[in-house]
């Protein structure tokens, strides 16, 4: 077991239940000088459940400091029965994508691309929509996930753009942005993509979205 406690602004009460969840922030009211997106606290807690742990977050309010408490179990090796295998009530891991996440806003696709990551993937970034096209033709992603208002070149381009070459027409392409819509949606689809997905998106979205692919070729 490992704690950490500071004494620092504290956790209001009704926060600490969702504290973890996605995109979770505390009020601006508190202390919002420098922003983030909220998804800090929720890798912490997948990364030790990863690892058959858990975590939890104390305080008693504003003011009066927080305290974290991670539990992760001891390993110990032992070795097998005849006929002993391992647990089954796990669900078999997704395979590893190549993945490509183009966005503007750097904090945006880093946090994205580290919560992949942590699914498994191998993923590269891109900042405009002409570094994207680029990368993609170097890198061959197997999944595009594009922002829509992009400098240079804008997602309907850049997709568009990668649909023309032979590595692009097999690629699963997705636009990410705030704006859902029916007419974003036709937007998204006359430009060659496949999904359209609302920013932020949530993990289960993403694993949904992963579990559906077809296995790559070998």
């Amino acid at each position: 077991m490992v704690t950490v406690r500071d004494s620092g602004v504290g956790i209001p009460a009704r926060m600490l239940p969702k504290l973890f969840e996605m995109f979770t922030q505390l009020d601006r009211s508190v202390d919002r000088s420098q922003g983030g997106l909220g998804i800090g606290l929720w890798l912490v807690k997948r990364l030790v459940e990863m690892h058959r742990g858990s975590v939890e977050a104390k305080s008693e309010g504003h003011g009066r400091g927080s305290e974290f408490v991670v539990r992760l179990p001891v390993l110990v090796s032992r070795a097998a029965e005849p006929g002993e295998s391992g647990p089954s009530d796990q669900a078999a891991p997704l395979p590893c994508r190549r993945i490509l996440v183009a966005d503007d806003n750097t904090d945006a696709a880093e946090s994205l691309a580290l919560m992949l990551r942590i699914m498994g993937n191998e993923v590269r970034t891109a900042k405009d929509g002409q570094e994207a096209v680029d990368a993609a033709a170097a890198f061959r992603p197997e999944l595009i996930l594009l922002d829509i208002g992009m400098p240079r070149l804008n997602g309907y381009d850049a997709c568009r753009r990668i649909r023309e070459q032979a590595w692009g027409k097999g690629a699963v392409l997705v636009a990410l942005t705030g704006w859902g819509q029916d007419e974003d949606k036709r937007s998204s689809d006359a430009a060659g993509f496949d999904y359209h997905m609302v920013k932020p998106v949530e993990p289960a979205a993403l694993e949904r979205l992963l579990a559906g692919l077809q296995t790559p070729t070998q």
